[in-house]
């Protein structure tokens, strides 16, 4: 039993030599097998690591090959294959001639602009660089009446052209411009180069769109008309600026890519040469007063502010200059140069027939800025708070508020200067032209998404293009597109837009602004004698 067991189960023991036993034929057989198979392997298993260790070393011996850089972005240029047509004498200075003329029958606009080939578009992997600004935000605010009624109908557009200046039109990344009513100066005409240089930058990502735009100052679009049923016939209108009581869609003005009539730069240009003009007077060696130069005659809050200036009676800190744009343009513009007007501690921003392009011009300098309480605001200015971006000025006692700002300011010469400088950053940052082009391209964008028609060209349409435009202009026209034209597309896609205010949110940020005023109210009022038992308001 115990021989049988052990053929049953196997023992390495079998396996060996006995001490002393010799070894028999069949016994020497296995063993030589075996010994053969082992040796077979051990010498596989060597070839085959020894060609690993060689193929891992000839491998990382060879230098990778480094993947090609991007070609570079095609740079765009003018060509301008004949002059400018002829002037007509009889047509007003105060509208825009070239205009006019690119968009009659004889400049050959559609030609022009129909030769050149549509401009590769972005890349897939181009992602945002940033969150956008907070000033973004807005767009969700100025947009919701029309995502709240269900979408923009063509005919609410339609209803827009009572007021409008011109209508846009994109489909495919071209535009087609028809034009209703000339608009004052060049507004017109630069906010059309604008939204080309935007098609431009971001080739391929605007979508197709049709729009009515107003360049007049104050918004027309009464909120209080629109409500309940009649939300359905609510216009979409664009125009520079918007108040409380209006739903004008805000959009970035003319002046960004510059103001020829009175000689102000392009606002990349512009912006830099304010930075620079910042640092030739230190904020501690400049001027202790409120300054303010301006046209006075196009509203009666600015007259009363002229009321305000040193008098031998009266010195309300405030050093008031009236400009006279005719006798400026004849000397040159030698006494208008902005990056040369940061010389006082104090500027005063006052809005005219409504708001006023100078605000970024006055908030760019590091001085603070006393802003006369406005009724209207911009793109970007609803985020500036009170005490961190500027010093409100009560709009009932101009003169009374400005001599205690002032008188404030040199009292805390680091915390005024610190408003100043906040406000500069401000614009300096937060306000450039890529953050511009990007709030005009999520401002479209998300306008396009509420269109409940498909865009198509007017009859009346004129296609546009940056060379017709810029081949028909002259003088300071043409030198100031050329000096704003983007010269490549963007590597890179826009910021990333911010989601809409809660309405806690909106809430604080209401609540946040009006303690500030609150507070500066109490201060002024300690300061002056009661005039009668009631206390004035800001307003």
């Amino acid at each position: 039993m115990a021989s049988a067991a052990a053929a049953v189960i196997p023992d390495g023991r079998r396996w060996s030599k006995a001490a002393g036993s010799p070894s028999s034929p069949v016994t020497t057989a296995i063993f030589l097998f075996f010994f053969v198979v082992v040796v077979g392997v051990l010498v596989s298993a060597r070839w085959i690591t020894t060609t690993a260790i060689l193929t891992a070393t000839q491998t990382t011996s060879i230098p990778a090959i480094p993947s090609a850089p991007p070609p570079p972005r095609a740079t765009y240029s003018l060509s301008c294959p004949a002059p400018p047509l002829p002037r007509d004498p009889d047509i007003p200075s105060n509208i825009s001639q070239t205009l006019d003329l690119v968009l009659s029958p004889n400049a050959s606009s559609a030609t022009t602009c129909a030769a050149i080939p549509d401009p590769p578009p972005l890349p897939a992997t181009a992602n945002a660089s940033s969150t956008c600004p907070a000033y973004f935000r807005f767009i969700h605010e100025d947009l919701h009446p029309w995502r709240a009624a269900g979408g923009i109908t063509r005919a609410m557009v339609d209803r827009a052209r009572a007021t409008a200046n011109f209508r846009l039109v994109v489909i495919r990344g071209r535009a087609y411009i028809e034009r209703i009513a000339p608009a004052f100066q060049t507004r017109d005409l630069f906010t059309i180069w604008g939204i080309l240089q935007l098609l431009r930058r971001y080739p391929g990502r605007v979508p197709d769109l049709d729009l009515m735009f107003d360049c007049v100052d104050w918004p027309v679009v009464h909120a209080d008309q629109y409500e309940g049923e009649n939300a359905t016939m609510l216009p979409p209108l664009f125009r520079y600026c918007g108040d409380n009581e209006t739903l004008d869609i805000v959009f970035p003005d003319w002046s960004f890519w510059g103001w020829p009539e009175i000689n102000i730069k392009p606002w990349g240009a512009l912006q830099k040469e304010l930075g620079r003009g910042n640092k030739r007077v230190k904020w501690m060696n400049r001027e202790p007063y409120a300054y303010w130069k301006g046209n006075p005659d196009v509203a009666v809050t600015r007259q009363e502010l002229v009321k305000c200036n040193v008098s031998s009676e009266h010195e309300w800190n405030a050093r008031i200059y009236k400009q006279d744009w005719l006798k400026e343009i004849k000397a040159g513009y030698k006494q208008s140069d902005l990056a040369s007007q940061c010389t006082h501690r104090y500027k005063i921003y006052i809005e005219g027939s409504a708001w006023s392009v100078s605000e970024k011009y006055i908030l760019a300098c590091d001085s603070m800025t006393l802003v006369v309480i406005p009724k209207y605001y911009d793109f970007y200015s609803r985020v500036l708070m009170p005490m961190e971006h500027y010093w409100p000025v009560r709009d009932d006692n101009k003169c009374v508020s400005i001599k205690y700002a002032v008188d404030w300011g040199n009292s805390h010469k680091q915390k005024a200067q610190r408003i100043g400088k906040q406000a500069s950053n401000f614009i300096q940052k937060e306000l450039s032209m890529e953050y511009v082009y990007d709030y005009m391209f999520h401002l479209l964008n998300e306008y396009a998404k509420l269109l409940r028609f498909k865009p198509t060209k007017p009859p009346e349409a004129v296609e546009v293009c940056s060379e017709s435009l810029a081949c028909q202009a002259i003088g300071n026209e043409k030198k100031f597109m050329e000096n704003s034209m983007v010269r490549s597309a963007s590597d890179a896609g826009p910021c990333d837009l911010p989601p809409p205010f809660s309405p806690e949110e909106f809430k604080a940020l209401q609540r946040r602004r009006e303690k500030s005023m609150k507070q500066i109210e109490t201060w002024e009022q300690k300061a002056s004698k009661p005039v009668d038992s009631k206390p004035k308001r800001f307003r």
